[in-house]
């Protein structure tokens, strides 16, 4: 058996088999509910029901799906132009300690100011804690995966130390959180009386601007062939720190939202693993910008959806984190047989 590479695929083949992966995914769930004593229908239904049944629950899925466009398309971002980062998870938790830091009261402006400003110092800090692994790729050849995966433990245990200490809130009954952000500095609900605000808003905005700018064209050279970008005279070093930059600051808003849309303070478990989904999330949107935007609304429907399923059939839980590794294994493999054909020797 060898892979044979296929010119131009065609469209049903681009998008035929990305929807079957989907539909092999929906089938195994199907499978395991059996196994677990329920019928398979009816935990797909309860599944959607409790992610879309109702106000409550769309307004929900919407909420858990803000953090996950942010990281979705910083994974996109970085992967385009083959820069991997796995280290969302501690651009979002960098975001959210600049929020929490700046929001507390460090800056007295109104609100109109005192947002972007928090939002922007948030961008940078996430901008940062990418920028370093980049630099030591492009500077000294080190794996970015390597560095990018051990930084979120690092940062990790950084917020860790600020919360048991400078961060620490007096009022908090000895709790590791930081002190509750001012009104002024946290974003508007949405929907007057329930939780979605509009740290969503600004995520299909960033969603949107990624998808016109110009910067995505010389990402996606890099990441094809770096030797021909280079040679068509795209800088490819520039051009990979100023995609580390928005990558970083992309999943750092996720952190921005969590906390000043959501939370209302930090602690150490406002992400149950955001920056990781969030690479789920770019995989099953293609890279695509406006992909990751249904990618992530399906992830956190499922995450959503799977509470409610497992309350009324008591069904675990863990049967939407079946779905989701079977669902980013299987687009991989989908997505390598898009560009690839199988040939039998």
């Amino acid at each position: 058996m060898r892979l044979e590479p296929v010119a131009q695929p065609t469209l049903a083949r681009t998008i035929g088999l990305p929807a079957l992966a989907l539909a092999a995914t929906v089938a195994i769930a199907s499978l395991l509910a059996m196994v677990a004593g329920a019928p398979p229908l009816s935990v797909l239904g309860l599944i959607l029901k409790g992610a879309f049944g109702s106000k409550f629950a769309l307004l929900e899925t919407l909420n858990r799906a803000t953090p996950l466009i942010f990281t979705g398309l910083a994974v996109a971002v970085a992967f385009r132009a083959r820069l991997w980062n796995i280290g969302a998870e501690a651009q979002l938790y960098a975001g959210a300690v600049v929020t929490a830091t700046l929001g507390t009261g460090a800056l007295a402006w109104p609100s109109g100011l005192l947002l972007p400003s928090i939002a922007l110092a948030a961008m940078l800090a996430g901008a940062f804690v990418l920028l370093v692994p980049t630099v030591l790729k492009t500077r000294f050849g080190v794996d970015e995966v390597v560095t990018t995966l051990l930084l979120n433990f690092v940062v990790l245990l950084w917020v860790s130390m600020l919360l048991e200490g400078p961060l620490k809130d007096p009022m908090g009954m000895g709790w590791p959180k930081s002190a509750r952000l001012i009104p002024e500095a946290r974003l508007p609900r949405i929907v007057e009386g329930l939780r979605l605000h509009w740290g969503f808003g600004l995520a299909l905005i960033a969603a949107a601007v990624k998808a016109r700018t110009t910067l995505g064209y010389e990402m996606r050279a890099v990441g094809l062939n770096r030797a021909a970008a280079k040679f068509a005279g795209i800088p490819v070093g520039p051009v990979l720190i100023k995609t580390a930059l928005l990558s970083g600051g992309l999943a750092a808003l996720a952190g921005f939202s969590e906390v000043a849309g959501l939370k209302g303070s930090l602690t150490l478990d406002i992400s149950p693993g955001f920056g990781y989904t969030g690479i789920i999330v770019a995989m099953l949107a293609l890279l695509n910008p406006f992909g990751v935007v249904v990618a992530a609304l399906f992830v956190a429907g499922v995450f959503v959806g799977a509470d409610s399923m497992s309350r009324a059939v008591g069904v675990p839980t863990y049967l939407a984190d079946i779905m989701l590794a079977t669902a980013l294994l299987l687009m991989v493999l989908a997505l390598m047989l898009t560009r690839f054909r199988v040939r039998w020797e």
